[in-house]
């Protein structure tokens, strides 16, 4: 039997969402390990600290929903924009239940949060499959280890499970997580471009994170770690 070395190749191609989970991990590793949210996750802050984060979501979600319309017929982003993973309205929910009645007139972005929505809005105007690598560091994270942060946070600030507080975590609307996230890594390997435009969706999706972790070390300044 003649081998075909297209289709050889193509086996021992990796897929492009395991090319940018490789590529990230390093970054990822050191958002799970920053102090703050150390802190954040073994119970050493009070809940103030935990909707000062929520509130610094809020920045970053309404930077990525906001574009949906602009991108709703671009074949890049597109096919990304599940309404069901929108999250800014549970924000605000969760942010009503932190703060009180008057919540909108006590937020406010950080330094690290306005370049972080910055970024976002800069690609969604000019830059689809870079909209596309921060819409993945953001959602599949929540769907992934979101899980965890909702179950500590209900546990250590006495939140009713699943309720509001905790609703940026709760996707009422995706029936299986698993399936949604394998469906949404095969939109990801078919993404339709070049490997040249795939190399760089893998430094923005870095960057993506880099951005976040800044988030956490502005954070940080004012929850000292251990504090």
């Amino acid at each position: 039997m003649t081998a075909d070395p297209a289709r050889e190749a193509a086996l021992s191609t990796p897929l492009f969402s395991s090319v940018i989970r490789t590529a990230s991990q390093d970054r990822h590793t050191e958002a799970e390990q920053a102090p703050f949210m150390n802190d954040l996750l073994g119970g050493r802050f009070g809940v103030e600290a935990f909707a000062r984060y929520t509130e610094q979501l809020l920045f970053v979600y309404r930077a990525l929903e906001d574009s949906d319309a602009l991108l709703a017929g671009d074949p890049v982003a597109a096919p990304f924009l599940s309404p069901e993973l929108r999250r800014a309205a549970e924000l605000e929910r969760d942010l009503r239940h932190l703060l009180g009645e008057d919540w909108r007139d006590r937020v406010a972005p950080l330094p690290a949060t306005e370049r972080y929505a910055a970024r976002i809005r800069e690609v969604a105007a000019s830059w689809p499959a870079g909209y596309v690598a921060h819409h993945y560091t953001r959602y599949l994270g929540d769907l992934s280890g979101g899980q965890v942060i909702r179950r500590i946070a209900e546990r250590t600030w006495g939140l009713e499970s699943k309720g509001d507080g905790v609703r940026f975590y709760v996707f009422e609307a995706i029936g299986n997580p698993a399936a949604f996230k394998r469906a949404y890594r095969e939109r990801l390997d078919a993404l339709p471009v070049d490997e040249l435009e795939k190399r760089r969706v893998v430094e923005e999706c870095r960057s993506a994170f880099a951005l976040n972790n800044a988030v956490f070390a502005d954070l940080g300044t004012l929850f000292p770690a251990s504090a």
